[in-house]
C-alpha cells in the first residue's frame, strides 16, 4: 500500500493539478473575502454587521464557504480525466485490487484537499485582517477564534474534496459526474431548504452540515427572510463535522466497493 500511495504521489506531482489547486484555493479563499472585506459588509444592500462584530467577521469568511464545490470539482474531474483518457485501466492492470487503488487515491486526494483547504483558510485569514486594518476597523472576533473558524473551513474543504473523488469514481462520465456536484451544490439542496416540512432535513445534509461546522447560516437566514418559511436549524460545530466526515466515508466506501464489480468501458 506504501507504495501504491507513492505512486498514486508521484502520479499527481507530475501534473499542474496541485499548482492549479493551489491557485484556486488561494483566489477562493482570499479573493471573495479580501473584496468583501475592503467593500465593508455594512455597505451591502441591505446593509450588514461590520467587521468590528463578530457577526460581520463570521459572514464575510463564511462566504467562501460558498466556493467548497471548488475542491469537489477539482477531484471529480481529476479521477473522471483517468476514465476518460483510459489511463486508469493501465492502473488496475499494475495493481488489479482495485480496492486498494481507489483507497489510495481517496487518500492523496483528501491530503490534496487538506493544502487546498488551509491554502483558502489562509488567504481568507489575511484577507479579512487586511481589509479591517485598511478600513481602520477593528476585528470583531479574536484571532484565535478567527483561526478556529478558518480550521474548520479548511476541514470541510478536505471532506468536499474527497467526496468529489468519490463521485468522480462512481460516475465515471466526466460530464455527468460535473453536473451531479454542480446540480447538487447550486439546485437540489437549495430546493430542498425552501420546502417546508422537509427542510428539517437540512441539518444532515452536506450543506447543512457545513453551515453548522462553519457557523454560516446566511443563505438560509436570507432564503426565509424572502419567502414564509421558517429558517433551516443547525445543529452545533461537532455534530457538524461528524455529519460531513460521515458523508466522506460512506462516499469513500461506496466508491470502494461499487467499481469493483464493473468493467471498465
Amino acid at each position: 500500500m506504501i507504495r501504491l500511495l507513492r505512486g498514486e504521489f508521484t502520479k499527481l506531482l507530475a501534473t499542474r493539478l496541485p499548482l492549479w489547486t493551489l491557485v484556486s484555493a488561494a483566489l477562493c479563499g482570499g479573493g471573495l473575502t479580501g473584496l468583501l472585506a475592503l467593500i465593508g459588509p455594512e455597505n451591502a444592500t441591505p446593509p450588514l454587521p461590520g467587521l468590528d462584530t463578530p457577526e460581520g467577521v463570521g459572514i464575510v469568511v463564511g462566504m467562501s464557504g460558498l466556493l467548497l464545490f471548488v475542491p469537489a470539482l477539482i477531484g471529480t474531474i481529476a479521477v473522471t480525466g483517468e476514465y476518460r483518457h483510459r489511463t486508469i485501466g493501465t492502473t488496475f492492470l499494475t495493481v488489479p485490487k482495485r480496492g486498494r487503488v481507489l483507497a489510495a487515491k481517496l487518500v492523496v486526494f483528501g491530503a490534496l484537499g487538506a493544502v487546498y483547504g488551509l491554502v483558502s483558510s489562509l488567504f481568507a485569514g489575511l484577507a479579512v485582517v487586511a481589509g479591517a486594518a485598511a478600513r481602520g476597523s477593528e476585528l470583531g472576533v479574536p484571532l484565535g477564534d478567527l483561526a478556529a473558524l478558518l480550521a474548520r473551513l479548511a476541514l470541510a474543504a478536505a471532506v468536499y474534496m474527497v467526496l468529489g473523488v468519490a463521485i468522480g469514481a462512481l460516475a465515471r462520465n466526466q460530464l455527468l459526474a460535473v453536473g451531479i456536484v454542480l446540480g447538487y451544490f447550486y439546485f437540489l439542496e437549495h430546493v430542498l431548504m425552501i420546502v417546508p416540512g422537509v427542510n428539517v432535513i437540512h441539518p444532515f445534509l452536506p450543506g447543512g452540515a457545513t453551515a453548522a461546522l462553519t457557523d454560516f447560516t446566511f443563505l438560509s437566514d436570507a432564503i426565509a427572510e424572502q419567502l414564509p418559511i421558517a429558517a433551516a436549524s443547525t445543529t452545533t460545530p461537532l455534530v457538524g463535522a461528524l455529519v460531513l466526515l460521515g458523508y466522506a466515508a460512506l462516499a469513500a466506501w461506496l466508491a470502494i466497493a461499487i467499481p469493483l464489480r464493473r468493467d471498465l468501458r
